[in-house]
């Protein structure tokens, strides 16, 4: 590259490219992340190596055990793509310093170790056969560099890792055609973009792969927000990843985590969350050491991917933000002059009222149905006429959608000025 940018230069530069570099990922709505690592051969946590003190020569002893079979990353790109996911994060290399890709940077990596075998490019392989977007998890923190904790006080030393850092992340874009997304992770020991040198690493990194897209977790603000275990919706574009259980992103014993794992209603509820917030929804998965998938995901993704098949339009696509709240049995989705009613709880009587839309409404059907009668008064929308259980068999959340005359708008509360800030309803053209 000719030179670097100051950061307004850079801010102002990938600002200008962003609604093309991010329409796909805005569309997709929905992504699995992998977290695997040598704390898979372990089975507690992903952290444990940290966590519980392990000495880093006891702690690479785990490699010896970390032997994904053949076809692994195969079999979770099937998985995602029969979930009705759209795209993959892989953890190339969580702290414990383990890189799963033939580095010439970190030779504790799982071509010299372990299965022997670059990981990563089968992830890839995978992720193109099934038509997958994907990208790379790469942490800043390295529990295992000589470099990783004193980078924060001596100026040598920083210069040393944050050199080792880029170079991993060089090798990660250079080595295997386009990549989507550059997934960072925990900025420390530095706690300052300055200190990791994240607008000349980050400008470096997008010369290779101009239509990348970078999360903000190097300390600067880039593509996307990533909120953890949480869905919080975001000003700006953002992606709520979330573990499966949330006990843990790596693997733990599925008998034991089976009751807390995530069904399909729970996920739907997410992915609900991310629609209405503008946002993406990033579910993990945490393989077994030889790759496996863990046995409890499997039933709830596929039901997810089965629901999606009928009801995605209610998910993928660009959506607005909005916080409607028509009644308590349902969410709402937003999607130009359309609104997506998540029902959650099906009326047994066939009759949903719908409070507050001032929109002229045009036509309402179930998604994978027929269409529903209506009437519309100037506060609120009666449904009638539906069937008196919900047609949804999958998990029992049917989508009706709602075809308006323009951009919906709905006024909550507005027959009851206690609950409307003192403001009487006024009544409204439809």
């Amino acid at each position: 590259m000719d030179k670097i940018l100051s950061r307004p230069e850079y801010e102002e530069q990938i600002a200008a490219s962003r609604d093309a570099r991010m329409q796909w990922w805005r569309e997709a709505r929905y992504g699995m992340f992998v977290h695997y690592g040598l704390y898979s051969v372990y089975e507690r946590h992903e952290w444990a190596m940290a966590i519980e003190c392990f000495d880093k020569d006891e702690y690479a002893k785990f490699a010896d055990g970390f032997l994904p079979k053949k076809g692994a990353p195969l079999e979770w790109a099937k998985l995602a793509r029969e979930a009705g996911m759209k795209y993959m994060v892989l953890t190339s290399r969580h702290h414990e310093g383990f890189s799963l890709w033939d580095s010439k940077a970190n030779p504790f990596n799982s071509v010299n170790y372990g299965p022997r075998r670059d990981i990563v490019r089968e992830f890839v392989d995978a992720c193109r056969e099934c038509g997958l977007k994907f990208g790379f998890y790469s942490s800043l923190m390295d529990w295992r560099h000589p470099d990783g904790g004193r980078a924060a006080y001596d100026s040598a030393a920083r210069k040393r890792f944050t050199d080792y850092v880029f170079e991993l992340n060089r090798e990660l874009l250079s080595n295997y055609g386009k990549i989507d997304i550059l997934w960072f992770d925990v900025a420390r020991p530095m706690e300052h973009p300055e200190g990791w040198n994240s607008l000349e690493m980050n400008q470096r990194l997008r010369a290779i792969q101009p239509d990348i897209i970078i999360n903000n977790r190097s300390i600067l603000e880039e593509d996307f927000g990533t909120p953890e275990e949480r869905i919080t919706a975001q000003a700006s574009d953002w992606e709520a990843c979330m573990t499966f259980n949330g006990l843990s992103w790596g693997f733990v014993d599925s008998e034991q985590a089976k009751p807390y794992t995530y069904n399909a209603n729970a996920i739907l509820r997410m992915l609900s969350s991310v629609s209405s917030g503008g946002g993406n929804l990033l579910l993990n998965i945490g393989p077994a050491a030889d790759g496996s998938i863990p046995a409890e995901a499997y039933e709830p993704l596929r039901a997810v991917g089965k629901w999606l098949e009928v009801n995605g339009d209610a998910a993928y696509g660009a959506k607005q933000r909005n916080s409607f709240m028509p009644n308590r049995l349902c969410s709402v989705s937003l999607s130009g002059n359309k609104a997506y009613l998540w029902n959650w709880i099906w009326p047994s009587d066939g009759k949903l009222a719908l409070g507050g839309f001032q929109t002229k409404l045009m036509g309402a059907r179930i998604l994978g149905g027929g269409p529903v009668k209506f009437t519309q008064e100037p506060h609120r929308i009666i449904l009638n006429g539906m069937p008196v259980k919900s047609p949804d068999s999958t998990a029992g959340v049917a989508v009706i959608e709602l075809t308006f005359d323009g951009a919906p708008k709905q006024i909550r509360c507005s027959l009851y000025p206690m609950l409307n800030s003192g403001r009487e309803f006024a009544g409204a053209k439809i």
